[in-house]
């Protein structure tokens, strides 16, 4: 197939182009190069021998937007480009609400414009809210209670979808909603490396070890979980990339939505002694207040993806703590 890859510079959007290029797909990248950078190109091109056509252009502009789609015959696009920092959303919401939602109503603008009726979008599991219970389905109700802007965002993309979807019965559209993403390429070439100060736990986790964060703050350790700090599922990037690749494969008309995740719980301290075995030195962190909206524990129900898509996560989290020591080197060097 020939794939549009919005976002395809980032840390979870790199990974899924090098798997989709592996597995015989020929894909495009379009990406502003907001929170990545261009010698990802590279790394890509180093791991598939192939480099994929780039465009830097923001979903925002819709000219430029208009002007990929004119020069290309996609069949299907896999939507990441989008804004992620939980707290910058809550600082910045009509931010987030222009970029994530506004920008997708014109890359689905482009798609009706030139015929291209497959999507695969990144969703998330915080579309869930607070569902009141911790091993997350598909079935359950979304919308609710979502903590920030952001989350909001993934909502409101996911119903847009569904409405254009109902709208025209020959569009296919694929929600994948995943949880915590962590690890590296095992080549240690290709990992997560934002722009900015970080907002997930592993790249400040990176940061504290090479010294250039004192402490990684821990945000309440007074829940009730086994250890007091919160639990989610982590999922290495390499076996969500390949939950994409599952995904583009089997994608249908209408809707269809999967929780992407290991279905195992793991909690912040045992990330940290995870971290540690695999380094073969202390991480130093310090206990904080708790965050406004954090919930003590959740993590996938996978056994539809695995059921229809006939994926399930291969590695643990021993492999992503090595791959991304491998990958930190790496940058060191």
């Amino acid at each position: 197939m020939n794939i549009l890859v919005t976002g395809g510079t980032g840390y979870i959007g790199s990974h899924t182009v090098v798997e989709l290029i592996n597995a015989g797909h020929n894909v495009e990248i379009l990406d502003n190069l907001f929170n990545s950078k261009i010698e990802v190109l590279d790394i890509i091109e180093e791991l598939t021998g192939v480099k994929p056509k780039f465009h830097q252009v923001d979903l925002l502009d819709r000219p430029a937007m208009e002007k990929v789609f004119e020069g290309s015959n996609f069949d299907a696009v896999i939507h990441f480009a989008g804004l992620k920092a939980v707290g910058e959303s809550v600082e910045q919401p009509l931010k987030y609400y222009d970029n994530n939602v506004a920008g997708t109503v014109n890359l689905l603008n482009a798609m009706q414009n030139h015929g291209v009726k497959k999507i695969v979008f990144s969703s998330s599991a915080t579309v869930y809210g607070d569902p009141g219970v911790v091993s997350y389905t598909e079935d359950l109700p979304t919308g609710q209670n979502i903590p920030s802007p952001y989350g909001k965002t993934k909502y409101m993309i996911e119903e847009i979808l569904k409405d254009v979807a109902f709208a025209d019965p020959e569009f296919s559209v694929t929600l994948l909603r995943y949880f915590n993403p962590v690890g590296a390429h095992r080549s240690g070439k290709l990992g997560e490396n934002p722009n900015g100060r970080p907002n997930n736990l592993m790249p400040i986790v990176m940061k504290v070890a090479t010294g250039e964060i004192e402490k990684l703050s821990i945000y309440g350790n007074d829940y009730d979980t086994k250890d007091g700090t919160c639990i989610r599922d982590y999922i290495h990037v390499v076996d969500l990339a390949k939950g994409h690749l599952a995904a583009i494969d089997h994608i249908k008309n209408g809707v269809s939505i999967y929780n992407l995740g290991s279905g195992k719980g793991t909690s912040v301290l045992e990330m940290v002694a995870a971290f540690e075995k695999a380094s073969g030195r202390p991480l130093p962190y310090v206990f904080a207040e708790r965050r406004a909206g954090d919930l003590p524990e959740f993590f996938a129900n996978p056994k539809k993806a695995a059921d229809e898509l006939g994926w399930k996560t291969e590695l643990t989290i021993d492999d992503a703590m090595a791959d991304t020591l491998r990958y930190l080197d790496g940058l060191s060097a």
